[in-house]
């Protein structure tokens, strides 16, 4: 996994997490050790990964290759500059690993538009007609997404109430979303749509997500246009991006589309998925090490990794190295595998109830959020990292 880091009096520069090390892919490079991939160690200094991504899938190849064969057999590879290059993660201070320009978070997780479905439009059916003909999604705020770590303050919005008249103050019903996050690596010019068999030649790699959502808010404000200050007070990445390559071990069948897709969402294979185990801890204040509250997969997901950046670029849209995509909650079928808390309390209606005899709704101030993510296939394991965030209380309002 790539990302960015310090620690000392260091500036911040690009590591690939080994364990609990960072490999520093700086000291790396002016060591010499892609000297013959004609890579300048120079993009390996930058605060952001974009530089690196920029290069081109076979850079990234070529230089994962060479890190697997440096940190093969107990880093044999590195004998003699060891203590040089691999840094203790706890040392480390980490940053969010791209530059991101434009951030989309799309709605690719059928569980979770079903479940959304069946609260809100009981008397109807889970789904909109346009749900299985297209990857919806919404345009996010980029300024406003930070690295795992970065504490979350209680949004203040207009909440509604019963008579239709909304009053103002803090949030009510602060939920998380567990996604995962599309590290756009290519940039396509301005009219040219990305064909979807192409498409994943865009991808530099997956990070863990989480969109943070005020529901009741979010709830007022939604119609006509769609999600606004319910969302862009905060969006959570993980400090740590997996290389699309990676997952290529845990890429499975996805689940059929009915009905089939227009032309330009199909490719000449399948849409598939990555089996991939997801879960969500939620710490309490002052509980340091958490309950699990959900355990779902991202083979759940819909709509694929290609036929979102496919749909996104169809108009023309064009889309920029580091852009993030994000997929949206992933939920499964179960209860157990609900991806945020509106589902696993049922809209407030079916409370959480934890071991300290205390329960959740909704998030309190002080809570911790923690996401995590593995793939495990035939003895080969690959981490996604973590993403977490601690709520803190609203700040005070004066309106006089």
């Amino acid at each position: 996994m790539y990302g960015i880091f310090s620690y000392g009096i260091s500036s911040p520069r690009v590591g690939y997490k080994y364990g609990n090390h960072i490999l520093d892919l700086e000291v790396a490079g002016l060591l010499g050790f892609f000297d013959d991939l004609g890579v300048d160690p120079n993009v390996f200094t930058r605060s952001a990964l974009n530089d690196f991504i920029a290069l081109g899938k076979p850079v990234w190849q070529a230089v994962g290759q060479r890190i697997r064969q440096l940190l093969a057999s107990n880093e044999a590879g590195l004998n003699g500059v060891r203590d040089q290059v691999l840094i203790d993660e706890t040392r480390a201070r980490l940053y969010l690993p791209v530059r991101v320009g434009d951030y989309t978070d799309f709605y690719a997780g059928i569980y979770h538009a079903e479940h959304v479905g069946q609260m809100f439009r009981p008397d109807a059916a889970p789904l909109l007609p346009n749900y299985r003909h297209l990857p919806v999604a919404y345009h996010g705020r980029a300024s406003s997404l930070v690295v795992s770590g970065t504490p979350i303050r209680r949004p203040a919005g207009q909440l509604p109430t019963p008579d239709g008249h909304p009053t103002f103050g803090p949030s009510r019903a602060l939920d998380f979303e567990l996604e995962l996050g599309l590290i756009i690596g290519k940039s396509n010019p301005l009219g040219e749509p990305i064909a979807v068999d192409k498409a994943e030649d865009y991808i530099f790699g997956i990070t863990l997500f989480n969109d943070w959502s005020a529901r009741d808010i979010q709830r007022w404000e939604y119609q006509p246009l769609g999600p606004f200050l319910g969302k862009n007070f905060g969006s959570s990445m993980s400090a740590w991006v997996v290389p699309l390559i990676d997952l290529e071990p845990f890429r499975v069948a996805a689940q059929p589309q009915e009905p089939t897709p227009l032309p330009y969402l199909q490719g000449t294979h399948p849409p598939s998925a990555f089996d991939l185990e997801l879960e969500v801890v939620l710490h309490p204040s002052g509980d340091a090490d958490g309950i699990i509250i959900s355990r779902t997969n991202a083979r759940y997901l819909y709509w694929s990794f290609a036929q979102m950046v496919a749909h996104h670029t169809v108009n023309g849209c064009n889309l920029t190295v580091g852009d993030v995509l994000a997929t949206g909650t992933v939920s499964g079928p179960e209860p157990g595998s609900y991806g945020s808390l509106l589902e696993l309390s049922w809209n407030g209606t079916r409370p959480l109830h934890l071991p300290d005899n205390s329960s959740r709704t909704f998030l309190l101030d002080g809570d911790r959020i923690s996401l995590r993510g593995w793939g495990f296939s035939n003895g080969l394991r690959v981490d996604l990292g973590d993403v977490h965030g601690d709520i803190q209380p609203p700040l005070s309002y004066d309106h006089h």
